[in-house]
């Protein structure tokens, strides 16, 4: 029997476990299409109208379901426009299988002008995962995919990459019976007890401990690890943009990054779990060392050096390191739930102040099921949802990680509805991000997912226009020419509402949940005023706002 490399390489993606791929078609993929159309009762294809949204939804179906993502594209322009979506699974630790093409192996490097050449296509691949291979041949495809998936499941989680000539996967040959084994979980390292020890001590001496969690706690699942930790301590556990969910906000001991302030302002000891801690526009600490002492868990040790200051630093996975270090703490109550209640009741009267986003938020909240998925976006509304909206659960929040895509959450959203397993998936967006993908509407309803999609319109670029006026009390560039998005909807055979104010956008989104397919709602809105120095540990500078109020803990840890 032969087998060409293109069903090699469809074999092997079944052998580890890829049951759905988001990609399109192209000449130099033919023989992988072809082999995939043999195969369609064991991977299903999704198919959207632009390379960039393969490797957004192979993002999103991480992010919402733990699972491998796979994309795949042709080479040259079908690889650079991918790039978009594997550089925000890159910012965001997502576990992406990125599948591209190459031309003929014999032109490679020489500048021939073949179809969908560019220069140094391994380079750009390179820069976007933190493993490629080349292959060299097509009795190479199965170990490059093997290997793959063992690169994804060790270490820190991103974006993994396979460059694959046409000519080997057209190429036959005989079948392939010693292959190397599929990838699975690596074995864990062997965990540092001293620095496990000195952690412990820290904590246990420590007068308010607080815990700040990333979202390296997801990746593992090791969320329940770090309630136990929180709950034998009484330890407040604060989340990032990016660790929303790790802990129910419903939990007495959950807060945003704005209760943050007020517990790190009082903070000895700091407990930093699966996340870079670094300020979003400067390479500083998220908080500076000054009185408080700092420990570090991440899988990654270039997480654990400056501009970060640890005092303990421990390279593990959070799963593996959280258990052990519960083990060796004293249990007590650092702080009451009273007055873990106070911190939040203080950012949550901030929060409010900022009208009318606030009632937007809270309207998407009590109209969404707990086990929704909210894939926020770079919107007015959406800024304020990264505190304000409660989260529930892991892999119910998604944001848009460090590299900050305009436009990404839209197609991201729909790959969160393939991996969410029926579960409703909110996106929400503004009218200049939603212009980005606007066209992945077909995608919605060719597979008929279920994502509400909310489309805030004030008809310019919204953040950009406020910090223009802000800075320099004029503006350019930032207006809008939209299309009448009832229209456009329902061009495509999409539901639609439109709404003018936050109540009518809770019921819409409400009513949405009955729905089994996409639907989409404008909301109509003007200027809102800016939410930025409420966002993260420290406001990022120049974003001034009203004065806080006094620090509730002010009087119980002076």
């Amino acid at each position: 029997m032969t087998k060409t490399g293109g069903q090699l390489l469809v074999q092997s993606l079944i052998d580890n476990d890829v049951r759905d791929l988001f990609m399109i078609p192209g000449i130099q993929l033919d023989w992988a299409v072809d082999a995939l159309r043999q195969r369609s009762d064991e991977i299903r294809l999704f198919v959207p109208r632009h390379e960039q949204s393969t490797t957004y939804m192979a993002d999103g179906y991480y992010r919402a379901s733990g699972k491998v993502g796979a994309a795949m594209v042709v080479p040259g322009p079908g690889a650079l426009n991918a790039g978009a979506g594997l550089a925000t699974a890159y910012a965001s630790n997502s576990k992406v299988l990125f599948m591209t093409g190459q031309i003929h192996s014999t032109g490679v490097g020489r500048g021939c002008g073949l179809l969908h050449e560019i220069k140094d296509q391994t380079g750009f691949v390179k820069g976007l995962t933190k493993w490629n291979q080349f292959v060299n041949g097509p009795t190479e495809i199965p170990g490059a995919v093997n290997e793959a998936f063992r690169q994804l499941a060790t270490g820190r989680p991103r974006p993994v990459g396979i460059e694959i000539p046409h000519d080997y996967l057209s190429a036959k040959l005989d079948a392939i019976t010693d292959q190397s084994a599929a990838g699975g979980s690596a074995p864990n390292g062997e965990l540092d007890s001293k620095a496990l020890d000195a952690a412990a001590k820290l904590l246990n001496e420590a007068r308010l401990p607080v815990i700040y969690v990333g979202s390296g706690i997801f990746h593992t699942d090791a969320t329940e690890h770090l309630q136990a930790l929180a709950e034998k301590i009484g330890a407040p556990v604060v989340m990032s943009d990016n660790g929303r969910g790790a802990l129910s906000d419903r939990h007495p001991l959950a807060m945003n990054s704005l209760a943050g302030r007020a517990v790190f302002q009082h903070a000895d000891v700091v407990l930093v779990v699966g996340s870079r801690f670094v300020d979003v526009l400067t390479p500083t600490a998220s908080w500076p060392a000054g009185k408080t002492r700092f420990i570090h868990i991440n899988i990654d040790p270039a997480d654990l050096g400056a501009p970060r200051s640890p005092e303990v630093a421990i390279t593990a996975d959070a799963a593996q390191a959280l258990p052990v270090l519960t083990d060796r703490l004293i249990s007590r109550e650092a702080i009451s739930n009273e007055n873990a209640q106070q911190v939040k009741d203080w950012a949550q009267g901030q929060i409010n102040a900022i009208s009318p986003q606030a009632e937007y938020v809270s309207q998407l909240r009590a109209a969404m099921p707990d086990d929704a998925v909210f894939v926020n976006e770079l919107t007015q509304i959406g800024y304020l949802a990264r505190i304000a909206l409660p989260v529930y659960g892991p892999r119910t929040y998604i944001g848009p990680g460090y590299q900050g895509t305009l436009g990404y959450g839209f197609p991201l959203a729909l790959g969160a509805a393939v991996g969410a397993g029926g579960r409703r998936v909110v996106s929400i967006t503004g009218d200049g991000g939603f212009g980005w993908n606007m066209q992945e509407l077909a995608t919605a309803r060719r597979y008929n997912l279920p994502v509400t999609l909310i489309v805030f319109n004030d008809g310019h670029y919204g953040n950009v226009r406020s910090i223009q006026k802000r800075e320099f009390g004029a503006e350019v560039a930032v207006d809008l020419t939209n299309p009448d998005f009832r229209s456009l909807a329902q061009a495509f055979g999409i539901a639609f509402t439109q709404v003018e104010n936050p109540e009518q956008l809770g019921g819409a989104v409400k009513d949405s949940m009955q729905h089994d397919g996409p639907v989409m709602i404008e909301v109509k809105v003007g200027v809102m005023p800016s939410p930025w120095h409420l966002l993260r540990l420290q406001p990022m500078s120049g974003m001034s706002g009203p004065a806080a109020p006094t620090n509730p803990l002010d009087e119980v840890y002076r």
